[in-house]
């Protein structure tokens, strides 16, 4: 063989070594990275109690909605879940971090607003200790940029990374409706989440009128993730926002509504809401004023 033909043979046997999966190998129900509830299956060894996952390790979620319909709220809330496990804001959503890192990169914000919302989370979380909160504000560097630097970063941390938040996928490529740049970028949050065994959820709009994700990307993010969960606003109680599972790889998770009290902190609702209760009356340690 030339050396050429080598060198594709040895990567074809460690695509074959990486990639195959027989119907003898024990295959573990993957790790959660966030859930909401459980669910109950019955197996041949009995039933099996599962969490329900907003997203496992991994695999990838991304969030979508129209302008104005706290997005980004949501992102701290489960950012928030995620670094302390469970949290007065979070219900009954819960996190399963064990240790690992939540790396949070804003695409959008400078570096004043990034600052902000970062410290949102850590507000949210209560903790003394945060251990691994990675944050990053990438608005002043180019779309390509990004994505090379958000793959070093998580290299960097290889072994460690747990949750790793992108707000603003958009800004990874030069046009949602750019094929070739969708494609890839999808794919590459594809490879690292399988690689660095992460849960990566990602935030996009939706398409002006429609209940679609924007552009070529938002049809590749739709196809391949584990679960597509978009933010509606509630008709009924206009404060409220409603989270909706729209798609899931494995059990769906309950619709349910999430609001921000006057502290500018988010919350979920409970069931039965009651516009005169203030759920959550903690004020927040860093932030002085509602945003």
């Amino acid at each position: 063989m030339t050396e050429e033909q080598t060198i594709e043979q040895m990567e074809m046997e460690l695509i074959a070594e990486e990639c195959r999966i027989t119907t003898e190998d024990l295959v573990e129900y993957p790790p959660t990275a966030l859930s909401l509830g459980e669910k109950i299956i019955s197996t041949k060894d009995g039933d099996l109690k599962i969490p329900i996952p907003i997203g496992t390790y991994g695999n990838f979620s991304f969030v979508q909605a129209p302008p104005k319909t706290k997005k980004t709220f949501f992102i701290s809330l489960l950012a928030s879940v995620y670094l302390s496990g469970k949290n007065n804001y979070g219900g009954d959503i819960r996190g399963n971090r064990n240790g690992r890192c939540l790396m949070h990169f804003d695409t959008e914000q400078g570096h004043w607003h990034s600052q902000r919302v970062f410290k949102r989370v850590e507000d949210m979380a209560g903790l003394k200790d945060l251990g691994c909160y990675i944050t990053y504000a990438l608005r002043t560097i180019n779309y390509k940029q990004r994505l090379r630097f958000i793959e070093w970063t998580l290299e960097q941390n290889k072994g460690n990374n747990g949750l790793v938040v992108i707000d603003g996928i958009a800004d990874l490529v030069s046009d949602v409706n750019n094929l070739e740049e969708s494609n890839l970028c999808v794919q590459k949050i594809m490879e690292w989440s399988a690689r660095y065994d992460c849960h990566i959820i990602t935030v996009i709009h939706s398409n002006h009128g429609s209940d679609k994700a924007t552009g070529h990307l938002g049809s590749f993010l739709y196809k391949k993730c584990e679960t597509a969960i978009a933010l509606e606003p509630n008709s009924v109680h206009k404060e409220n926002i409603t989270v909706i599972c729209k798609l899931s790889r494995g059990y769906s998770f309950d619709n349910f509504d999430f609001s921000v009290n006057k502290y500018g902190l988010p919350f979920v609702v409970g069931n039965i809401y009651d516009p005169l209760k203030d759920y959550v009356v903690q004020k927040p340690k860093h932030i002085e004023i509602p945003f």
